[in-house]
């Protein structure tokens, strides 16, 4: 429980022909090991853009409300692909998942600044430079830190044209319960991956992300390539020693060819890959995401939709808001914490359901519900 807790924080295979996989578990054949190979972004989005070149946004769709997509801490849009590509074939929309500030490939000047506010005014200005005076309207989505500020944002009216919010398991009482032991939880966690697909299968046998598929699309989001050899004086000055005594030796170009095979030897050897987001250095910042969020939820005045991985999770507040109808509540069973990776289709299902129950948006001609 302690460890879901500290998940709650927080934040396979390309899809066959006529559906999408979401289940948590791949049933494979006798012999067969899962597939841990990355997926590229652009069998989920059609586009990439960068705003002002600096934040990173992946698009999809051409007509419809905007789903505006913000993702959890130490996630990236890239956690949004499976469910991206489930999502349009359900209901007419367009799809925007933005790479928070100091997340996935947004560069910002201050990427130490993870304020709410500051974050949630990055939204609204991601928003005015896409749109202008007249943008669209749009129903903003939040995953984790990207609920909150998904809710900061909405309650600073910093998307005027807002038509609903979507906030996924992500509630104040015990987001604020798992504080006091969030470092622990991180001090547990690798430091370091040997290679993209070990990262892969660490995902999803921790069960960080449950389905393969959305792991192997999005763990490239929250994990960075480094080079030892590059940045450790002990790894170059080896090589280097290594080079003069040969040189006496042998002959220039014998001797070239063997400094480029060894030095791919040695890259490829002390290449690995690490978190892109530091999480234990943004502490300071998180009593400010998730502090008076219920409060600030109810207050919206759009439609307002929460999906939860367990009922458990309801604090006090919303607890009484659910009872007076204040927004509506679904629980999606049988998921982990990162629930729209988890279960994408269900995701997709219960938004698209909000969405034509509440006449923002109509479902695909052709679609069966």
């Amino acid at each position: 429980m302690e460890k879901q807790l500290h998940l709650n924080l927080l934040a396979s295979r390309p899809p066959m022909a006529g559906g999408f996989q979401s289940g948590s578990k791949m049933k494979m054949g006798p012999g067969r090991k899962r597939d841990f190979t990355p997926l590229l972004w652009s069998q989920y989005f059609e586009t990439i853009e960068d705003v002002e070149n600096i934040f990173r946004l992946y698009c999809s769709g051409s007509s419809g409300p905007v789903l505006l997509l913000l993702h959890g801490g130490g996630h990236s849009a890239l956690s949004w692909a499976v469910f991206t590509a489930v999502i349009c074939s359900r209901i007419n929309c367009r799809v925007v998942a933005m790479d928070l500030r100091a997340h996935g490939d947004t560069k910002v000047k201050t990427p130490e600044d993870l304020s709410a506010d500051t974050m949630a005014k990055d939204v609204g200005k991601v928003v005015e430079a896409l749109y202008g005076e007249n943008p669209p309207e749009i129903m903003m989505i939040g995953h984790s830190m990207g609920g909150a500020i998904a809710v900061h944002t909405a309650s600073a009216n910093l998307v005027p044209s807002l038509l609903g919010l979507c906030v996924i398991d992500v509630v104040e009482g015990t987001a604020m319960d798992a504080l006091n032991s969030m470092q622990n939880f991180l001090r547990s966690r690798p430091k370091t991956f040997k290679s993209l697909e070990n990262a892969i299968e660490w995902s999803v046998k921790s069960g960080q992300i449950r389905n393969i598929e959305s792991a192997r699309v999005s763990m490239g989001g929250q994990v960075k390539k480094c080079e030892e050899s590059a940045s450790n004086p002990s790894v170059s000055n080896s090589i280097g020693e290594g080079i003069i005594e040969e040189e006496e030796e042998e002959g220039a170009e014998e001797l070239n060819k063997k400094r480029m095979k060894e030095d791919d030897q040695e890259v490829k050897k002390e290449s690995f890959y690490t978190w892109r987001v530091e999480l234990s250095k943004t502490e300071k910042y998180w009593d400010g995401w998730f502090r008076g969020l219920s409060a600030l939820f109810l207050s919206c005045s759009v439609p307002k939709l929460l999906l939860l991985a367990g009922v458990d999770r309801l604090d006090k507040d919303l607890t009484i808001g659910q009872m007076q109808g204040k927004f509506q509540m679904q629980v999606l069973p049988q998921c982990g914490h990162a629930v729209h990776e988890d279960a994408p289709e269900k995701v997709a299902d219960a938004l698209a359901t909000f969405m034509v129950r509440h006449k923002f948006t109509e479902f695909k001609e052709g679609f069966l519900w």
